[in-house]
């Protein structure tokens, strides 16, 4: 069930009908988790993105957001995001990179809790607003570097990095839950969507699939 409060039906290429064919190409693409497509079919992706793109929201395709960031392609956010569940929803998950606030409210869902982190502080003002508008109050936004985690709100029992890093941030690791997860794209040039689990053994890495992400940038962006 949708924890959204309320509708954005939007017209023509924002509609609910747009929004069905979206969720029907996820599934030709391979996407199986049905929590995943109904949190997809549930946030309107269309309030996400700028009005000039508004056309375009619910195709596969990455876009720009301003401040040199993007919101990241569906097919990007449900493969993301099923690998994060792997069939059972987490209770409390942290996302390094709130961005336009896309994919923290897809989180939103099927989280109890979702802790989101944003370093680009403009971005982060314009995310609160649009968040605030659904209504979801089982969101909490932080402007903090991401690289750092947050570790006053540890352990979290998923990860979500939404920039490629060159390598996992130490800290982040520290932060994960045993019995956890991260999802991550890693590396510069070519880059791999990984899946980090942590166990009473240490940590296990599977590499998924080629990705394609803006690289993660630590620090604080405050203008």
């Amino acid at each position: 069930m949708s924890r959204l409060n309320i509708r954005h039906s939007g017209i023509g290429m924002t509609s609910q009908r747009t929004r069905a064919r979206m969720i029907e190409r996820l599934r030709a693409q391979g996407i199986v988790d049905e929590v995943v497509l109904g949190a997809m079919s549930a946030v309107p992706r269309h309030i996400f993105v700028e009005e000039i793109f508004a056309n375009r929201a619910y195709d596969d395709v990455a876009l720009p957001i301003n401040f040199g960031q993007t919101i990241s392609s569906p097919f990007s956010v449900a493969r993301m995001s099923e690998l994060l569940r792997a069939g059972s929803s987490p209770g409390k998950v942290l996302e390094i990179g709130s961005g336009c606030g896309y994919q923290t409210a897809v989180l939103a869902q099927f989280a109890r809790e979702v802790y989101s982190i944003e370093r680009v502080g403009p971005l982060l003002t314009r995310t609160r607003t649009r968040l605030r508008e659904l209504r979801l109050n089982n969101i909490r936004l932080k402007h903090a570097d991401g690289v750092m985690g947050l570790s006053e709100s540890a352990p979290f029992d998923a990860i979500i990095l939404t920039a490629a890093a060159a390598h996992v941030p130490p800290l982040l690791l520290e932060q994960l839950a045993i019995g956890g997860r991260m999802v991550l794209p890693k590396g510069n040039k070519e880059q791999f969507l990984c899946v980090i689990e942590h166990n009473a053994q240490g940590y296990t890495e599977t590499i998924v699939e080629k990705a394609k992400f803006v690289p993660m940038v630590p620090g604080i962006w405050k203008r």
